[in-house]
């Protein structure tokens, strides 16, 4: 609720942007009011206050009474009841004969009596705050990268598939598949993936969720020594590490994949391994227009597109009759960004 003079001033700051050629609908968005509230606000000669603010309300005829407020309190703080929530309180009353008020209603009271407070070792929930958003216009400027299960044929046993992806390129860019999961091998797997790109030294975004190896002190100080600046999601929030998760995805629904799981260690190194030959080399990213993405991290899609949208040009000259509107759109994706804030999805949905 807004005071009297808070709204007077508000409504002489809308007035005088409005005067001074502003917008009304953007001079009470950078207000934080709706441009509905400035208006009723404004509706009489004399400006009103807020009319919840000293308004008597008459109490509601199904309001408890204080007796009535009071023995919900007494039972909940009583020693047979003090330890238990009221989710476990009242079907306890019940089996006695005894109702006294809903679940709800001595939640109500607990809480404003001051004693709805969480105990023993449980923590109180709270937000993560959403990720950083990172944004890749070239190759090797922000990876993504996580752990997935590769099945055995022995029932429990599992595979780990490291995959380290450049986020702009898709391309995968390192991997390896171990019988563990810990942060040394995956340290080991980082270095390498710098050196074979060259890149060591050179700004450089990891991604990833909040796994142990994820967050193992040899990883992060082995980051630090190549100079590369880890970034993670929020925990148990896949969508803050897409790249990674699309990746799998097509991983584990390719045609090839081994149904009944690997038969060893060195089986499943050398069908990854495969496909990660074909993933990079022959299969046309939908996401990056249908190029692979060995072409797009050695710059080479924007000469494939272009190419490509020349051809559809002659197509389209040879028989303009079969054409009811543009060729297909054969542009060269730009920046690729990591977890975008939501206004800017917004912005992109809109356009």
């Amino acid at each position: 609720m807004t005071s009297l003079p808070e709204r007077q001033q508000l409504v002489e700051r809308f007035n005088h942007a409005v005067a001074s050629g502003a917008r009304k609908a953007i001079a009470s968005a950078e207000i934080g009011l709706s441009l509905r509230s400035l208006q009723r606000w404004t509706l009489s000669p004399v400006m009103q206050a807020d009319v919840r603010t000293t308004t008597l309300r008459p109490q509601p005829p199904n309001a408890l009474s204080e007796q009535e407020r009071c023995a919900i309190l007494a039972i909940c703080n009583s020693p047979e009841f003090a330890s238990l929530p009221p989710s476990q309180i009242v079907p306890r009353l019940a089996d006695q004969g005894r109702y006294l008020g809903s679940e709800a209603t001595f939640y109500r009271i607990l809480k404003a009596a001051d004693q709805q407070h969480r105990r023993g070792r449980s923590h109180a929930p709270h937000k993560h705050a959403a990720p950083t958003t990172h944004s890749a216009t070239t190759a090797n400027k922000v990876w993504s990268w996580d752990i997935t299960y590769l099945t055995s044929k022995v029932r429990g046993q599992y595979y780990y598939l490291y995959l380290i992806e450049d986020i702009y390129s898709r391309k995968a860019v390192g991997w390896e598949v171990y019988a563990q999961e810990s942060g040394e091998r995956a340290s080991e797997l980082m270095q390498r993936t710098v050196l074979n790109e060259r890149c060591a030294g050179k700004p450089l975004v990891l991604h990833s969720d909040n796994g142990a190896p994820m967050k193992s002190s040899t990883l992060l100080s082995k980051l630090y020594d190549l100079g590369i600046t880890p970034s993670r999601g929020r925990p148990r929030v896949s969508n803050d590490n897409p790249y990674s998760e699309s990746l799998f995805r097509t991983l584990k629904y390719c045609p090839q994949w081994p149904k009944d799981g690997f038969a060893d260690l060195d089986a499943a190194r050398s069908w990854v391994r495969d496909f990660i030959r074909w993933y990079n080399h022959e299969h046309r990213h939908s996401r990056i227009r249908f190029v692979t993405p060995e072409q797009r991290h050695r710059g080479e899609d924007q000469e494939v597109l272009a190419k490509r949208h020349v051809l559809y040009q002659q197509a389209r000259n040879q028989h303009p009759h079969r054409w009811s509107g543009a060729t297909r759109n054969w542009q060269h994706i730009g920046a690729v960004t990591l977890n975008p804030e939501r206004e800017q999805q917004a912005l992109k949905i809109a356009a």
